[in-house]
């Protein structure tokens, strides 16, 4: 049985197809552009090999591309390289999620919608340290340890690059007493203290939907029509990156957003509940 490739790929290739058929080229035209063979050219817009950074810039600029969107588009190139921080947890997570790792670290806007728990980019260590601990799939110990440090160096990481986080949080999730109410309090006091770059909101539960399972959505500058969708799940999620299932998940969050409290009544409410 052949692995799909990994859902980087298949983004940056299904990009180039359509870039090279709007312009009315063909395999042989791309071929030349970088002189190789018209199937090295066949591979990489289904994702069956990858393309490097250099090729990449030489193939958009020839088809007209500007600097901000090869920018965008050479970070998810990159993104899979080997020696990315992320792979030092390889053993421990499983491809789906591999995938999704080397494509966060590469968006410009994140959202994020649980409807049980706090999502974990906003989870404090000690939150972080409960949740990876109910994870069955490894062992409480590496749970407990690696887990939840991958967590926080995710965080790290993307608050260094200022990427902008927009999180639906539900009224149930924020009254979970998480192991404990010291561990849910200093998590509510964290929400209520959130830095400018994360946009917060809370469904109360008279307005929530349900239905809504987990997701995460990435979203990179300079190309609105570009996404990724994250479904976690125990054997790893799943990453969608067809530009239908991006607008799908878009529109419904858009949905639950709309009927969230605004972002200051949001903190308002948090506050609330820590007694302040």
């Amino acid at each position: 049985m052949i692995d799909p490739p990994p859902v980087r790929r298949v983004l940056l290739g299904a990009v180039l197809r359509r870039y090279r058929e709007d312009l009315g080229l063909a395999l042989e035209d791309a071929a030349r552009i970088l002189e190789c063979d018209r199937s090295k050219i066949s591979r990489i817009e289904t994702g069956q090999r990858g393309i490097r950074p250099k090729e990449l810039r030489e193939l958009l600029t020839e088809y007209g591309i500007g600097e901000p969107e090869q920018g965008t588009l050479t970070a998810i190139a990159r993104a899979g390289n080997r020696g990315s921080w992320w792979q030092a947890y390889s053993d421990i997570v499983l491809e789906p999620y591999r995938d999704y790792l080397a494509l966060e670290q590469a968006a410009t806007a994140v959202l994020l919608y649980d409807p049980q728990h706090v999502p974990d980019l906003l989870q404090t260590p000690q939150y972080a340290q409960v949740r990876a601990a109910a994870i069955r799939s490894v062992p409480a110990d590496t749970a407990q340890g690696t887990l939840a440090a991958l967590v926080l160096a995710r965080q790290e990481i993307l608050g260094a690059r200022r990427t902008r986080l927009t999180a639906l949080i539900t009224e149930a999730a924020l009254r979970q007493l998480a192991d404990g109410p010291d561990v849910m309090c200093d998590q509510l006091k964290a929400l209520a203290g959130v830095d400018d770059r994360i946009t917060l909101q809370v469904l109360p539960s008279v307005r929530e939907a349900p239905s809504s399972g987990p997701a995460t959505i990435l979203r990179f500058a300079w190309m609105p029509s570009l996404g990724v969708v994250y479904l976690p799940g125990l054997s790893g999620g799943v990453c969608l990156a067809g530009q239908q299932d991006v607008a799908s998940y878009t529109s419904a969050f858009e949905q639950l957003r709309a009927s969230a409290l605004t972002p200051a009544a949001s903190v308002r409410f948090i506050r609330e509940m820590t007694g302040e």
